[in-house]
């Protein structure tokens, strides 16, 4: 029931929502943790020596089984993480838990003590980014074992027994010791922080004959030899992990936004020979762009105005008449372009100015290629 509600404590811890994204660990860090320890039973073994009057007599091995508690374990950690989900670490650990009970002793009794393990690990762990399953999630699971060494030490347990015997277990020995590890890790909002839960299953195995035993009773003071079989700590721990090295991460690439297309001119010229108001093949060709123009943006009327330069064919006052009506002339030709490149007559409107308004100001009676022009605006 303890197992049952501690793996349960640990799920909810692991389902906790966090607001950070998941970290993967590069170069070193630290790993400080602490919570409950659930010891199984252990199976004892005392083989006891009879001691009375100064003879030994060998007397018979007796079997039992010391049931664990409460307990408690705490461990620290220094580790390096390879930035492809990989660590390594190198662990200290400590380990109390308190014995409540002793069974198939013959005799019913009450048994009191507590033991405590301590040593170190090597862990090899790794963390599974869940992206690459698609899950996009502030969570970082890890899975991991371990194998060191840890020395076990059985404070004085007493078993007091109901027709007045007594019994005292003791010792320290020292034992290879492995680890399985499952657990989760959260980021904080610091960087580098993270906050873990997880569950590990210690084992350890002993030396034979490593703990003593000593009962009293009339026919005397009996001692002998514990052997234990392995022994199993189920474990449910939340820590705080630092990694050091803290550079953000990229800034994910910038997806590829194609840059606008240019607004098409609101303004053309078309340029004319002297004297002339015939569309040359360049003219037509800006005429045409003018008018593909006019579908492509927001287009009210189009303007067409005609120019001269100040220069005349005619001499004399006429001229300047003559001008005006070639630079109409002109605006006529443009219009009529525009008409065949598909605008409509009634959006388009003309205007002469003769040799008003030049491009470029020059002196009287001056041939200027620029000023033998059309603007066509689009409003």
């Amino acid at each position: 029931m303890r197992l049952r509600t501690a793996l349960l404590a640990t799920t909810l811890m692991a389902a906790a929502p966090v607001a950070a994204s998941a970290t993967t660990i590069t170069g070193p860090y630290v790993d400080l943790g602490g919570g409950y320890d659930l010891t199984q039973t252990q199976h004892a073994n005392t083989a006891a020596s009879a001691m009375s009057g100064g003879s030994n007599t060998m007397g018979n091995d007796t079997h039992s089984k010391y049931r664990h508690q409460n307990g408690f374990t705490g461990f620290g950690a220094f580790g390096w993480g390879f930035g492809n989900g990989l660590r390594v670490e190198v662990e200290g650990v400590y380990n109390y838990s308190e014995i409540n009970h002793r069974n198939y002793t013959g005799v019913s009794g009450k048994t009191r003590g507590s033991d405590q393990s301590y040593g170190g690990l090597v862990n090899v762990l790794y963390d599974i980014d869940l992206k690459q399953f698609g899950i996009d999630a502030p969570v970082t699971p890890f899975v991991g074992v371990g194998a060191g060494y840890l020395w076990q030490h059985y404070n004085p347990t007493d078993t007091r027994f109901s027709n007045g015997n007594r019994s005292r277990l003791g010792g320290t020995n020292g034992g290879f010791a492995y680890q399985g590890i499952v657990g989760a890790a959260y980021d904080t909002g610091v960087p580098g922080l993270q906050v873990t839960t997880e569950y590990r299953m210690i084992g350890q195995t002993f030396t034979d004959g490593a703990y003593q035993s000593t009962t009293w009773n009339q026919s005397g003071v009996h001692t002998g030899h514990v052997n234990f079989d392995q022994r199993f700590n189920h474990q449910f721990i939340v820590g705080l992990r630092y990694a050091f090295d803290t550079a953000p991460p990229p800034p994910p690439a910038q997806p590829y936004v194609a840059p606008p297309a240019p607004t098409p001119a609101r303004t053309y010229l078309v340029f004319f020979d002297w004297d002339k108001s015939n569309l040359t093949a360049r003219a037509r060709q800006i005429v045409a762009e003018a008018a593909q123009a006019s579908t492509h943006v927001q287009t009210t009327r189009i303007e067409v105005n005609g120019y001269t330069d100040n220069s005349s064919a005619r001499g004399g006052a006429s001229g300047a008449k003559y001008n005006m009506g070639l630079s109409i002339r002109r605006a006529n030709s443009v219009k009529a372009e525009l008409i065949r490149d598909g605008v409509p007559a009634s959006a388009i409107d003309i205007h002469g100015y003769g040799e008003e308004h030049p491009l470029v100001p020059t002196g009287a009676n001056t041939r200027e290629p620029q000023n033998r022009r059309v603007e066509i605006i689009l409003h």
